[in-house]
């Protein structure tokens, strides 16, 4: 699997944990480093940088780009990886009790 398809398999598994949430891909031509997801839920938002491994090359910008986002919202590197952790920590920030549903 490569990371665009992991990224489409992940749109799905974040629309299905979090109902009626809007999913947006980012451009990454627009601004270099920018998250590839930006997620919607009712008043809130969050941003997830998509990786297909633990160890896959950080372009420039990203972690800045992370760590600022996440200071204003959540934002997080996912990878299939920690994406248990990642998607418990934003249904979290996002105000969804209960656990995580994975298949």
């Amino acid at each position: 699997m490569n990371e665009s398809e992991y990224q489409k398999q992940l749109i799905k598994k974040i629309k299905a944990l979090i109902p009626n949430c809007k999913v947006l891909k980012n451009d990454p031509t627009a601004v270099q480093g920018i998250p590839d997801l930006t997620i919607f839920y009712r008043n809130a938002w969050a941003m997830l940088e998509v990786k297909i491994s633990a160890d896959a090359k950080v372009q420039p910008n990203q972690e800045h780009y992370i760590s600022h986002f996440n200071k204003m919202s959540f934002a997080a590197f996912i990878h299939p990886g920690n994406e248990e952790e990642v998607l418990r920590d934003l249904q979290s920030a996002f105000g969804i009790r209960g656990k995580a549903r994975f298949s």
